[in-house]
């Protein structure tokens, strides 16, 4: 079974920096493809980043050179780091997971299978 689990939101100051963490049960982790995407109150499920097995990474418009995936396969986890984190990254935060892993990098969310509960994260300015 894939399960996906989210860590490491909350609430912070905007200029802060967070850390969110996916762990993803499974013993084919190595070679899935994992992805974050995020979803505000109004709006659609928005992709944020995607890493492949080979560590490729793929960032969506909004990353905008503060968000850096990268991902440990000892400890079956791939993290999300925010940085300079702005109001309007105020959102639910959800690791999706592609078992069919492979080099394409898809950004959308059709293509994932498993999903977490996602964690909550709200800046304050």
């Amino acid at each position: 079974q894939v399960q996906p689990v989210e860590s490491g939101g909350g609430l912070v100051q905007a200029g802060d920096s967070l850390r969110l963490s996916c762990v993803v049960s499974g013993n084919r982790f190595m070679y899935y493809t994992i992805a974050w995407f995020r979803q505000a109150p109004g709006n659609e499920r928005e992709f944020i980043a995607a890493i492949n097995w080979r560590r490729d990474a793929n960032y969506g418009g909004s990353a905008e050179g503060r968000f850096t995936i990268a991902r440990d396969n000892e400890k079956n986890t791939v993290s999300l780091q925010i940085n300079l984190l702005k109001p309007e990254d105020a959102a639910i935060y959800y690791c999706a997971v592609d078992p069919a892993g492979g080099l394409d990098i898809s950004t959308l969310f059709s293509q994932y299978d498993y999903w977490g509960q996602g964690t909550q994260v709200t800046v304050s300015s």
